[in-house]
């Protein structure tokens, strides 16, 4: 199914009027939160420099109450050429802590040659996505394979490079994961959809124990970045594909791309208590696909490009789900102070303590470490007028 229309009762559509605060109370939680100056570096990439990341992944809980963060280190290597022409994405890594910020212990490592589906070679590593459950672990890994193009566009593959998609391993437990159960969950025959990558999974907002997971895909020319979302029934294995047009593209700073990457349930405090549920939803926009020179007279400003990111946010009803509402409509909410001003991938984790988030900065050197902020619940509260 598409995206339904919003349709939106009196309380509704008081929230987002113009005429009340609720926007700009939900904005100011999201930026204490994603705070640039306050962000604390987690996990830093192999070297400092250009082309060089740790992130794309989330932070669980467990029962226990031990934290377990997932991502890749991603070092340079450019799609343009090739990614055999460098490392690129080249390890998933799982990693515990026993508080929000660290310190974080590696426990778990996948290498490309680890990921390979039914002997496929893996070309590159993306985004993952980690479900921690009593019974239940799931861990979502995207992954760029050696495969053909369809025969129709097979001109436009170029060199070193394959299909992005998306695969899932199941343990009953963090470290009884082992990439030898590997199975695929989603993947796109369809040439405007072909690479799918970045997961993130989460309860459906408001439902009855179905999961949905939102990705990226992009065309077969790399020409734009978009979300889209799956959904598995509660009780079965499979995803079915929803819309591949989650939150369309920006009109302004966000027009080349739009990639979901958080759900944030917000806690019912203050102003929210008695509204419905909402959630936020974090995503990266970019205004182009290769960094643009910029006349002298401009206003000189991050515009965002492939890799370089900057940060937006959406929100949306969880009754309505998934009609999803801009927030960051004219310019990005998210930029770093440093570098390119990159800021994307957030992730969040709400919890009874506070709200984790996390998120990939760019730093003077251009590199971009895990980076994180957690914001104890009664400054929360505050923020949401209780």
């Amino acid at each position: 199914m598409s995206s339904p229309a919003c349709q939106l009762d009196p309380v509704q559509a008081k929230i987002f009027s113009m005429e009340t605060d609720i926007q700009q109370i939900l904005c100011q939680l999201a930026s204490t939160l994603v705070d640039q100056q306050r962000a604390s570096v987690l996990v830093s990439p192999q070297a400092d420099g250009e082309g060089y990341w740790f992130g794309g992944g989330n932070v669980a809980k467990d029962s226990q109450g031990a934290y377990w963060l997932c991502g890749r280190y991603r070092n340079h290597g450019d799609s343009r050429t090739g990614t055999g022409a460098g490392e690129r994405g080249l390890e998933l890594a799982v990693f515990r802590a026993d508080t929000p910020l660290g310190p974080w212990q590696k426990e778990l490592s996948f290498t490309k040659d680890d990921l390979g589906v039914n002997g496929q070679e893996v070309v590159s590593i993306e985004g993952s996505a980690l479900r921690v459950r009593d019974d239940l672990v799931e861990l979502f890994v995207s992954t760029e394979k050696a495969q053909r193009y369809p025969d129709e566009i097979e001109h436009f593959q170029k060199p070193g490079t394959g299909c992005w998609e998306i695969d899932v391993m199941t343990a009953s437990s963090v470290h009884e994961l082992k990439a030898s159960n590997l199975r695929s969950v989603v993947g796109c025959g369809d040439p405007a959809a072909l690479h799918v990558k970045d997961p993130v999974a989460f309860d459906v907002p408001g439902g009855n124990g179905d999961t949905a997971l939102i990705f990226c895909s992009h065309p077969y020319t790399w020409a734009s970045s978009n979300t889209g979302l799956a959904v598995r029934a509660a009780g079965q294995d499979e995803f079915s594909l929803q819309t591949l047009q989650l939150l369309g593209r920006g009109a302004a700073w966000d027009v080349a791309a739009t990639r979901v990457t958080d759900c944030m349930p917000v806690p019912a405090l203050g102003r929210l208590a008695d509204m419905p549920a909402i959630s936020l939803y974090f995503y990266d926009g970019a205004e182009c696909l290769r960094s643009l020179d910029e006349n002298p007279a401009a206003v000189s400003r991050p515009r965002g490009y492939s890799c370089e990111e900057l940060g937006g946010l959406a929100c949306g009803f969880d009754r309505q789900f998934p009609s999803l509402r801009r927030l960051s409509t004219m310019e990005p909410m998210f930029v770093s102070p440093e570098g390119t001003g990159c800021s994307r991938y957030v992730s969040t984790l709400v919890s009874g303590e506070g709200i984790l988030a996390t998120w990939q900065q760019s730093q003077p050197d251009l590199s971009q470490p895990l980076v994180g902020n957690f914001v104890e619940l009664e400054r929360v509260a505050e923020i949401l007028g209780a």
